[in-house]
């Protein structure tokens, strides 16, 4: 199915403004249960990390692990200018350590924060009724589901169809062992914005009415979100992306406690770039300026040399980072 389809949503973009990031810093700052809770996710985090880091591959890794391209290897080599392999050697280790990071990143993060936020991770053989879920939490008469992907491009046409199809043949189960009859189930995407969304997440949506047909109670034309009504269990199924799968998650605070906790936990606190200094990236000096930071801010959660970090992180769940 196109991207173009009719009843796709229309994606707003998402703005985020600095100003608010640093009020709401200041906010968990203030409170001493959020700081807690930013010190217990940045140890958990370093924790996965540093155990992550020592698996990544190390300098006497087969090359054939590295699954590289002749054509990339040698494009590249002339875009550098490079005239010894050891030149090209230097940049494919790094390229293989990100897309090694890039697949257990998002493992990481439902370890370590789902639990944190009252929800069970939860971990399953292929084929089973609760392999397409990540995370679960009973709430009174709800019972609440997430499948969670790494980025906002994951999906393609067939993986759509296949996870309404999880939806769809197992929510009967999924409300008789916890007792309800209310299912809802989350897609969420940990980055990125509806607009950065290939639309094969909205997909899902469109497959599940299809395949219900009337007992579609809440269509999905120019929403993110469907219901349906089946044997007398109502479930909710919702596209969440970025910064709606975080407050879905834990409220307002959950983005800027988590990534406060990640910048913690990655970055320590030294010297940062000059105002001066010029990117080659020709917008990344105005993604990371502390020049709108008043010289009387002061948190003990971030140190200044450590808000560049967090106005980076921030602009991957917006469309557009302003003052």
């Amino acid at each position: 199915m196109a991207r173009g389809h009719p009843d796709l949503p229309r994606a707003v973009a998402r703005k985020i403004s600095r100003q608010e990031l640093l009020n709401q810093l200041q906010q968990i700052d203030n409170n001493q249960e959020r700081r807690e809770r930013v010190l217990r996710l940045e140890n958990a985090f370093r924790s996965k990390i540093d155990s992550h880091i020592g698996s990544l591959p190390a300098k006497d890794a087969v090359f054939r692990k590295f699954n590289t391209s002749p054509y990339v290897l040698l494009i590249h080599a002339r875009q550098r200018g490079y005239t010894k392999v050891s030149e090209l050697e230097a940049d494919i280790l790094p390229a293989k350590q990100f897309s090694s990071m890039e697949t257990s990143a998002g493992r990481m993060v439902e370890e370590v924060v789902l639990p944190e936020y009252g929800w069970e991770c939860v971990i399953s053989e292929m084929h089973t009724t609760n392999s397409a879920l990540d995370g679960k939490r009973k709430e009174k008469n709800i019972y609440r589901l997430v499948t969670l992907k790494s980025g906002p491009r994951c999906l393609n046409d067939e993986m759509s169809e296949n996870f309404a199809d999880a939806v769809l043949n197992n929510f009967e189960e999924w409300a008789q062992e916890a007792g309800v009859n209310r299912i809802d189930f989350t897609y969420g995407v940990l980055y990125g914005t509806e607009k950065l969304s290939n639309k094969k997440d909205w997909h899902i949506l469109r497959n599940i009415k299809e395949k219900v047909g009337n007992a579609i109670t809440l269509d999905p034309k120019k929403r993110w979100q469907c219901q349906f009504n089946q044997n007398g269990i109502v479930v909710d199924v919702t596209v969440r992306i970025g910064l709606d799968w975080w407050h879905h998650l834990g409220g307002e605070l959950c983005f800027i406690e988590v990534f406060t906790a990640l910048v913690r936990a990655c970055i320590s606190a030294g010297a940062s770039d000059s105002d001066s200094y010029q990117y080659t990236i020709s917008d990344l000096n105005e993604i990371v300026t502390t020049l709108g930071v008043r010289e009387e801010f002061n948190v003990s959660l971030l140190q200044r040399s450590q808000i560049p970090w967090l106005f980076l992180t921030a602009r991957h769940f917006c469309d557009a980072l302003v003052e």
